[in-house]
């Protein structure tokens, strides 16, 4: 299950003595602190920092460890992730770890005014960098004042923790695959050889990420809900180490009914559509009433605005009639006068105004329409007086006039010549329908299938002369457009056209261009545009019969189907249907990657990663100590101890032991034990040891530190017990002090540049530290 947070303030802090010591697990994954003695931490979170911006006040607070979502809803997380103070294990960013102490020692009940006055044990990882360790003194003395402080191995305090419950012996291997590291020690005599350990940047950090990878590329859609932490989560309820990675593979290939078995579904959020009831009788009926009532007020509004329209026309009609009567009384001289007053110009005016309004009215009254009486057209002598002057008898202005009124006179006659045809044509459609009709009444089974055959053969015609358009006239009824050329896809008058160009261009383009200077050369111009009239795509005489017989068709015939016009290249498909979402399609199936990212810890090539796995490393660690004691491979393979995060998953224990086996001779006595509690038992370990009576003999005191600075972490025991450098660091090698490292790992160029360590790799390597340390021992005591 997924690591729960505890962040409750205590309030027993003022009770604890002075000499009580904090115990602090200070993990790359959690960070622990408690108190020495106790079975239990006090504090667990995780150890990580963030700064988000208030979104209204643009505020910047700092956030430590994991908070509820809820709460960070109210501020700008995208500018600020998660930042963790470690580096491969190793503790290089101390501002953050400050942030990350602050909470830790508030949450214990500290108040932020006085000082830490209780000793200090924290936990680190094996061959802890002598930079950092100081720096991290550094820390804790000048900001914090403890009055001492002790430095430990995790892996080595769980080891001994379990030791004394009977899971491991004194003689063993602690394998330790933690966050982003994987350690390996052995032990001697209940003594950790650090000569022999050994480690990768492979932990549960990397199975995490590439569980979050492996998902977000199999669910591209549901990428937003594949956070870290969900698939931290996913990856402790889950996953598991196969015991044969390829058969595993194999039987999820093939979709066994195991593979199926094993497959874990994650069912995101999803809210079902409504679903679409048909309504119910009551329901029509009352629709149907609501219905009724709207288009009665339809009726009964557009009834009132009908009686309004009749009642203004009334008016207007009795106004003009008035308006004529008065005219008739009027002497000639004095109708322009009479007239100026009204808005009209003439008589004839009025009359045509009134003639208007009583057409209007009477198509409102719904009234048939009356036959007008024909009125003479003027003549055009009278309308248009100037047209029929010379050009030389008149004015400019009256030139200028002459011409509107010819542009007048010429766009009116085309006017009334469209109309009469347009008459003419809907007299001869109507004769025509009328026809049919009656050939129709007549024999409607004989009409019928006259209609058919004609429509037939018009749609052959189209198709016909589609298929001209298309390939040339020059296909066998197989061809399409993709397989001929260019010149084969024009039609006639397309091909005539190009004819004409290049003929143009042939005879012209010999020695000087003098096209266009002959008027035969304009012809050209006027047969490309002949030829272009033909090739419009503007339906034609026969596709108006085909589409008047097909809407015929469909009137009279209830079982005609109108032929669906395409053109022979285009494909038939049909247009894409989108099906409904539903629960299924929020579903995340968690199969082969239940075992794929956890072996990652055996095979770190598959991440990329070119080191060596957890059953490798136990080998390496094993070689690396002294061959002179033939019994001591037995017994440590006897003993191998798992602890750490990712020691929980299941099968690592039968995996471990599976290839530890194939590099052990046949028939080696081989056990691996996983600790009672992986995760809190290295801070169990260290209550433990941090509660005896001896435990503030092996500390740094503020006085070691104010009088020989950081390297007091690492000199003070040697100067305090008196003897030479080189016993002290053989003495401290020998016993494997879990507390005080005073042999460092070896760090790039001499100092710590960010933390990136150089990986321990041989056992050479560790014995030219050891002679550092001893040597810058002898310096120190001959400058006293």
């Amino acid at each position: 299950m997924p690591f729960i947070s505890q962040i409750e303030r205590q309030n027993d802090y003022k009770y604890f003595s002075s000499s009580t010591p904090i115990v602090i697990d200070n993990g790359a994954s959690y960070f622990r602190i408690g108190w020495a003695g106790e079975n239990e931490p006090r504090v667990i979170f995780r150890n990580i920092v963030q700064r988000p911006r208030h979104k209204s006040t643009g505020e910047t607070i700092t956030v430590v460890g994991d908070q509820h979502p809820a709460l960070l809803r109210f501020f700008d997380c995208t500018r600020s992730g998660p930042r963790s103070a470690f580096d491969n294990d190793v503790v290089y960013q101390f501002e953050i770890m400050e942030y990350i102490l602050d909470f830790a020692f508030d949450r214990l009940g500290a108040t932020g005014s006085q000082s830490i006055d209780h000793p200090i044990l924290i936990t680190e990882c094996v061959c802890n960098p002598v930079w950092s360790r100081s720096k991290m003194a550094e820390l804790l003395f000048e900001t914090y004042g403890v009055p001492s402080v002790a430095f430990g191995v995790d892996a080595a305090f769980s080891y001994v923790y379990n030791q004394r419950h009977g899971v491991c012996d004194k003689d063993g291997i602690a394998i330790c695959p933690g966050f982003s590291t994987t350690h390996v020690i052995p032990f001697v005599d209940g003594e950790p050889v650090y000569k022999g350990c050994c480690r990768t940047n492979v932990g549960g950090y990397h199975v995490t990420n590439y569980l979050k990878q492996l998902l977000s590329l199999k669910y591209p859609h549901h990428m937003n809900n594949f956070s870290w932490e969900k698939a931290e989560d996913l990856k402790m309820e889950h996953c598991y180490l196969a015991q044969d990675y390829a058969a595993e593979a194999r039987m999820f290939q093939l979709g066994s009914k195991e593979a199926e078995d094993k497959t874990r579904v994650w069912q995101l959020s999803w809210t079902p559509p409504p679903t679409e009831e048909p309504p119910s009788e009551e329901e029509i009926a009352r629709k149907a009433a609501i219905k009724e009532r709207q288009g009665q007020r339809l009726r009964e509004m557009a009834e009132a605005k009908r009686i309004s329209r009749i009642n203004e026309l009334e008016n207007q009609s009795h106004g003009l009639g008035f308006l004529l009567q008065q005219l008739e009384q009027v002497e000639d001289n004095d109708i322009p006068s009479f007239l100026s007053t009204t808005g009209y110009g003439t008589k004839n005016e009025i009359e045509s105004a009134l003639t208007k309004v009583t057409q209007s009215l009477r198509k409102a009254k719904g009234e048939p329409k009356a036959e007008q009486p024909e009125v003479e057209p003027e003549s055009s002598a009278n309308k248009y007086p100037l047209i029929n002057i010379p050009d030389d008898m008149l004015t400019p202005e009256q030139l200028k006039e002459k011409r509107r009124q010819l542009f007048l006179k010429t766009t009116t006659e085309g006017r009334l010549r469209a109309k009469q045809k347009k008459c003419e044509e809907e007299l001869e459609r109507e004769k025509k329908n009328q026809l049919e009709e009656e050939r129709r009444v007549e024999n409607p089974e004989l009409y019928l299938e006259q209609m058919r055959t004609k429509y037939k053969e018009l749609s052959e015609k189209v198709d016909q002369r589609k298929r001209l358009k298309t390939n040339g006239g020059n296909g066998n009824g197989n061809s399409t457009s993709g397989g001929v050329g260019r010149g084969e896809r024009l039609n006639a008058a397309q091909r005539e056209r190009m004819r004409l160009l290049t003929t143009a261009a042939f005879d012209r383009g010999k020695g000087e261009d003098t096209f266009g200077m002959k008027d035969e050369d304009w012809q050209l111009y006027k047969l490309m545009s002949k030829d272009n009239d033909d090739d419009e795509d503007g339906p034609d005489e026969v596709e108006t019969e085909l589409a008047r017989i097909s809407s015929r068709l469909q009137t009279i015939d209830p079982t005609f189907v109108p032929k669906i016009e395409l053109l022979p290249t285009q494909p038939t498909a049909e247009a894409p249907r989108l099906r409904p979402l539903t629960k299924e399609d929020f579903q995340i199936a968690i199969g082969v990657e239940r075992f794929r990212c956890p072996e990652i810890l055996f095979h770190p090539n598959i991440v990329g990663i070119d080191q060596a796995g957890l059953d490798e490393m136990a080998g390496v660690a094993i070689r690396r100590l002294s061959p002179k004691d033939h019994g001591l491979e037995e017994r440590l393979t006897s003993s191998i101890f798992v602890t750490g995060g990712s020691a929980l998953f299941p099968g690592l224990s039968e995996r471990l032991e599976a290839g530890i086996r194939m590099i052990r001779p046949s028939g080696a006595h081989i056990k691996v034990a996983k600790a009672d509690d992986p995760v809190l038992d290295a801070w169990r370990g260290a209550a433990t040891y941090a509660a005896n009576v001896k435990f503030q003999e092996q500390t740094f005191t503020r006085k070691d530190y104010h009088e020989k600075g950081e390297d007091c972490t690492v000199n003070s025991l040697w100067l305090k017990r008196g003897t030479s450098p080189r016993e002290a660091s053989l003495e401290v090698l020998a016993k494997g002090r879990m507390l005080r490292q005073i042999w460092p790992g070896n760090m790039p160029n001499g100092h710590g540049d960010g933390g990136k360590l150089r990986e321990l790799g041989r056992g050479e390597l560790a014995e030219a530290d050891l002679d550092i340390e001893a040597r810058r021992a002898c310096r120190e005591k001959g400058a006293d």
